[in-house]
């Protein structure tokens, strides 16, 4: 455990299309993560210049050239976007440890995470452990279940201690990256992330399976989870979230969420117009990217639209 004055070390990567969904897990941590320490990679140079610009506490801003290595840049042009953003990933916690040698452990967050509850209701569980490395599962709901094929665990909170064992893994996903990291299925590879899979055996003693998955929600499992009752995560995965132009989100696509649980994407939505405001006061523009499926226009954040399979919301 780090000590109560000793910041808490993330990491997280993305472009300027997700800029304000970084702001988002970004507040969460000021609200939920105190003190804690934000490591950004910056996924192109606008993205770079806003966030320096908005001059985040407790962040460190670091752009490519920084972490490249030869080994990244000779697989870099074989890759998508999103393929490279995977292949960085495993090498975001080095870089900290690198740069942060005092850090006791750092963990990987995707940038649509966004915190509910305080991280270290997870990460002492993890630290009860006394193992080396923290992984997530899916626990998709049973409807969701074929979606197994693209993975057990999820890349989306990863811990790492400054250890040997915890660098051993590392050093081995950052090997299997390198090698294969497409948006495919093959040979039972998905990403960077179906490796994951194989670490319960390869690396038994030096990786813990957090239990708290009632804890650590998404799209593909709240609306199960709330059966019995109000939901309480500690983060919420905002899966499938899309800003699709300057002034519109879809908030998310092919899942059913649960009559229960409009309230989680109702205060996501808030957090993301003071994000989208603040970029605006600034005079960094919301890039958006096209819709995927269904159309729901205006912002309509009633239970009906909640217990559909897309819903939008105005920026």
């Amino acid at each position: 455990m780090t000590s109560a004055s000793a910041p808490e070390h993330y990491a997280t990567l993305f472009d300027s299309h997700y800029l304000p969904l970084g702001l988002c897990l970004h507040r969460s941590l000021e609200e939920q993560g105190q003190p804690f320490h934000l490591w950004i990679l910056a996924m192109d140079e606008a993205c770079a210049g806003a966030l320096e610009k908005m001059g985040l506490p407790a962040t460190t801003v670091i752009r490519l050239s920084e972490i490249e290595t030869a080994a990244l840049r000779a697989v870099k042009g074989s890759r998508s976007m999103g393929e490279y953003c995977w292949t960085l990933t495993p090498f975001l916690p080095s870089h900290v440890f690198a740069h942060a040698p005092q850090a006791q452990r750092v963990t990987y967050l995707d940038a649509d995470l966004f915190f509910f509850a305080p991280p270290a209701t997870l990460l002492e569980e993890f630290a009860a452990s006394g193992k080396h490395v923290l992984i997530t599962e899916h626990a998709f709901a049973p409807e969701y279940a074929a979606n197994l094929r693209f993975g057990r665990f999820c890349v989306q909170f990863v811990t790492f201690r400054n250890t040997e064992p915890a660098r051993r893994v590392l050093a081995w996903w950052q090997a299997r990256c390198l090698e294969w990291c497409y948006a495919r299925e093959e040979d039972g590879k998905f990403g960077d992330q179906k490796y994951l899979d194989r670490w319960p055996q390869l690396f038994a003693a030096e990786v813990h399976v957090l239990a708290q998955t009632e804890r650590t929600l998404a799209p593909w499992n709240v609306a199960h989870a709330g059966r019995g009752g109000p939901v309480r995560p500690v983060f919420y995965h905002f899966h499938s979230l899309k800003i699709v132009s300057p002034s519109e989100v879809v908030l998310y696509h092919a899942y059913r969420i649960g009559r229960g649980n409009g309230w989680i994407y109702e205060r996501y939505a808030a957090a993301l117009r003071a994000a989208a405001g603040r970029l605006r006061g600034l005079g960094i523009p919301l890039i958006g990217r096209p819709a995927m499926g269904g159309r729901l226009g205006g912002l309509r954040l009633a239970w009906e639209v909640f217990r559909g399979r897309a819903a939008r919301a105005a920026l």
